[in-house]
């Protein structure tokens, strides 16, 4: 019986010795390389655990329940929410005149440790209305533009003109380029309105015709504002712009750009059209009107 026991004794020495019934060494977040535990859900937070099988160490394997068996003793234990200081100042508004954003941020002052709560949003946005205290400037920016494509810009023969009236004094013309912010559906429905598509960016031309007596045409924007345009020829279409730059006078827009239209002229071009008996040598929108509707008579 003593051989015997002394044959177990020997059987489970060389067991022991070969490996096949050593008890599992320790595993899991203890014996990562990297950051013990870690924050939120990160499929790299991982490690073996005694049974040979993926665990993970991050704060997310608690819902999904494959921790490490170590987790709640290294990660819960020393574990050390995320602090953030007091939020800044809101930011000037981005839009000099009407509608805007303004912004803040706040800093981490305590980043999260082994599975802490992460961070909160460190930056908060809202909406705006921006008045730089230039009510003239700000009620231009309220104007909204009338458009047409370029082929409209040459000059055309004028029926209702008569020979005693004075021809208008032709003001140098001046190019806006404006980046599209939004557009309307409608506006597919034709060729030339069909590029009004967000942010591309468009050189609109304001010539001497369009032009009110501050010699500016209407709706032709502020730079960092968002303004708003309809397509005189295209009916619902109609969206926002930002204009961007300006060029000095004497400037032309290049081919399949737009012009601006005065916007007077719809006031007028129905009592014209009905009666071309009427004196209309004050009357400078009749002369752009009809261009439009005299389309491709050359003079």
């Amino acid at each position: 019986m003593g051989d015997l026991a002394s044959w177990s004794s020997v059987v489970l020495l060389g067991s022991v010795l070969s490996g096949v019934m050593l008890p599992p060494a320790e595993a899991g977040c203890r014996e990562r390389s990297g950051a013990a535990c870690c924050t939120g859900r990160n499929n790299e937070c991982s490690e073996y655990s005694r049974r040979k099988s993926v665990c993970y160490c991050d704060a997310y394997c608690q819902k999904t329940r494959d921790c490490c068996e170590d987790y709640q003793q290294v990660c819960q234990m020393s574990a050390s929410d995320c602090e953030v200081g007091p939020w800044g100042p809101w930011s000037a508004c981005t839009s000099p005149c009407g509608v805007g954003s303004t912004e803040r941020s706040r800093q981490v002052s305590v980043p999260p440790r082994n599975g802490g709560k992460p961070c909160p949003d460190l930056k908060q946005r809202r909406g705006c209305y921006g008045n730089n205290g230039n009510n003239a400037v700000c009620s231009s920016a309220k104007e909204v533009a009338k458009i047409l494509p370029d082929s409209y810009k040459r000059n055309f023969k004028d029926p209702w003109r008569r020979p005693h009236m004075m021809m208008k004094e032709e003001k140098a013309s001046y190019c806006v380029y404006l980046r599209v912010k939004q557009a309307s559906a409608a506006c597919r429905l034709q060729l030339w309105s069909a590029q009004l598509v967000r942010e591309r960016l468009l050189c609109s031309e304001c010539q001497s015709d369009a032009m009110s007596k501050s010699d500016h045409c209407s709706g032709d924007g502020e730079e960092g504002a968002r303004t708003f345009w309809v397509a005189a020829s295209v009916s619902g279409c109609h969206g926002s712009w930002v204009r961007e730059s300006s060029s000095s006078k004497g400037c032309h827009c290049p081919p399949y750009s737009v012009l601006f239209v005065d916007d007077t002229s719809d006031d007028t071009s129905n009592d014209t059209s009905n009666d071309t008996s009427n004196d209309t040598s004050n009357d400078t929108s009749v002369l752009h009107c009809h261009t439009v509707l005299y389309r491709g008579r050359d003079e």
